[in-house]
């Protein structure tokens, strides 16, 4: 018997429950435990009500990239989280996410499957003015959390501040103002001697 619409949603639904359980390199704010994809999902969302104004782009549609931030770490379910300064785990990214994606939105229905895959692509391409913006948001969360952590996560990975611009200097294409706000939070890092 072939599950109903309504019975392949809900299984979608329970399914992002695991998000929960994916945890990330960085940790909430006044405590030792890590934070999850789903905080972090929910942090972003609310990033991009409140920082809109910042995007580069006036006319910006919002509800899309907000919809991008709640489901591009989706994937990680199956994929896993990639920490950000892992080299050797970033060269199978993109395919171990890409199976990923394929079997999680496959379990919706034909046009909620292609609509969210369509999103989660245009995330990762990195292209349209959404998704720029989804990009340094998605880039500076984890570097306001390391900052108000005392580098915590930069400490405990040996991350240099050259590594820290390098690699979230796209946070410009996406907010110019918020690019330069994280470039004087990197330098007031490296004064306190929380980053090196």
């Amino acid at each position: 018997m072939t599950a109903s619409r309504l019975e392949r949603q809900i299984a979608f639904i329970i399914e992002l429950d695991k998000m929960k359980n994916i945890f990330r390199k960085t940790k909430v704010l006044g405590t030792d435990r890590h934070e999850n994809d789903a905080e972090h999902t929910w942090h972003l969302a609310l990033m991009a009500i409140v920082l809109a104004e910042h995007a580069n782009v006036p006319e910006l549609d919002l509800t899309r990239v907000v919809k991008m931030l709640l489901i591009h770490d989706v994937v990680e379910i199956d994929a896993g989280d990639t920490f950000a300064y892992d080299v050797k785990g970033h060269e199978d990214k993109a395919e171990r996410e890409q199976m990923a994606a394929d079997r999680l939105f496959g379990m919706l229905p034909e046009e909620q499957r292609d609509e969210l895959m369509a999103l989660w692509h245009e995330f990762e391409a990195n292209e349209t003015p959404e998704a720029r913006f989804a990009l340094a948001l998605d880039r500076l969360h984890p570097m306001l959390l390391n900052f108000h952590n005392n580098g915590q996560s930069w400490r405990e990975n040996g991350i240099t501040h050259d590594r820290v611009l390098a690699r979230n200097s796209v946070i410009e294409n996406g907010s110019e103002a918020l690019w330069a706000y994280a470039k004087r939070m990197v330098e007031e890092a490296l004064a306190k001697g929380i980053l090196s």
